[in-house]
């Protein structure tokens, strides 16, 4: 399961970022910019074959992509297909040619997903579209507290509880009463995974933490759903930016909790966070993984978005001043901005991966010692 995870990682990571570099590769082409190299990977290179102007090239980190575009770095140049000397509106489309890609992706994705049939959860008394098909309706847990019953388990979101006491279950409230019938006593609670299923003895809180039940779980009925094919890409548009919508009010909501010095209880995870859920995801099955890789996309798109020196956005916001300006900006003056703001990044993704570690102290400690 290991290798499966870091392979599966390795592959939604590389996807995201590829996807991304190619929207940047596609507009820069289309605008007549001089591209130098289009790489699958990260260096150092494995081959490269030249074709035109352009270096093809497959690297031996395989997480993503990187496009390399002659005067990308605002350096003055007399080259015609610099990227500096283009108009802002071509150097505009080239930028957020990534953002774009990465949401696209996360449409084609979801639009997949709605072929086969996503995880999506049944509101009671919810009457969904005719042409709807509704399958394996299940109670699933939503949501976990840290530190109750069902995660001392080892129960994860995304398991669906299928008896209690050897009594099948089919609806929420008769879980939740066959639980208050068995506060305080070691119960059985059969639980599915993905395609496998085990038994899990749990032992109801009587007086649970104000704000949780006695299991400390939140439950939703979860069924998978499909449409007709001739249905799937307006449903994945609308769906994919919807997406994006919800992913910016987080972010929003994030920021502002922070600007007024609240606590900020949103966990925030780095590229060791992303692995660990990436584990969880996969043991739920592809169609979760589908899912889930649709959501990193989208939040992928939607940070790159903001306006910070660095990240795509940030370029945007530099092209905007020179255009309200009508005047180019100082080459230094950018690239400066630029690394600092890249040296920001990096700050914070070191502190959210010594965060990530210690919040996952103890699955390093349990992989470690599977491995030595």
């Amino acid at each position: 399961m290991i290798l499966l995870t870091i392979i599966i990682f390795i592959a939604i990571l590389g996807l995201l970022v590829f996807v991304h570099e190619l929207g940047h590769f596609i507009m820069a082409k289309r605008a007549g910019m001089r591209v130098e190299e289009f790489g699958f990977g990260f260096p150092p290179r494995f081959f490269g074959i030249k074709r035109g102007e352009t270096i093809y090239s497959i690297n031996w980190i395989p997480l993503g992509g990187f496009v390399k575009i002659t005067g990308e770095d605002g350096a003055e140049s007399q080259d015609s297909k610099s990227f500096a000397n283009k108009s802002a509106w071509q150097r505009f489309f080239v930028l957020v040619a990534g953002v774009s890609m990465n949401v696209v992706l996360a449409w084609i994705l979801i639009a997949i997903g709605l072929g086969l049939g996503l995880p999506t959860v049944i509101h009671e008394g919810e009457s969904l579209p005719a042409s709807a098909r509704v399958k394996n309706p299940s109670i699933t847990i939503i949501d976990l507290a840290a530190d109750s019953p069902a995660s001392s388990v080892g129960i994860k979101a995304g398991d669906s509880i299928i008896k209690v006491g050897g009594e099948i279950i089919a609806s929420i409230e008769q879980l939740q009463e066959l639980t208050r019938q068995n506060v305080g006593r070691q119960t059985v609670y059969e639980i599915r995974r993905g395609d496998s299923t085990f038994e899990k003895n749990l032992v109801p809180r009587e007086n649970p933490p104000e704000g949780q039940g006695p299991l400390g779980i939140g439950l939703a009925m979860v069924a998978r759903v499909s449409y007709p094919w001739y249905q799937l890409l307006p449903r994945g548009f609308v769906s994919a930016f919807s997406l994006v919508g919800v992913t910016i009010s987080a972010f929003a909501e994030v920021i502002g909790s922070w600007l007024q010095g609240a606590s900020v209880a949103v966990a925030v995870s780095g590229p060791v966070g992303i692995a660990v859920l990436t584990r969880d995801v996969a043991e739920l099955g592809f169609i979760y993984i589908l899912q889930f890789t649709a959501l990193l996309s989208i939040n992928l798109a939607v940070i790159n978005a903001v306006p910070f020196p660095a990240l795509d956005g940030g370029r945007v916001l530099f092209l905007a001043i020179e255009t309200i300006r009508r005047k180019k900006l100082p080459a230094k003056a950018e690239q400066a901005a630029n690394t600092i703001g890249f040296g920001l990044l990096l700050l914070l993704m070191v502190l959210v991966t010594i965060k990530d570690v210690s919040r996952y102290s103890e699955n390093f400690k349990n992989l470690f010692q599977r491995i030595f």
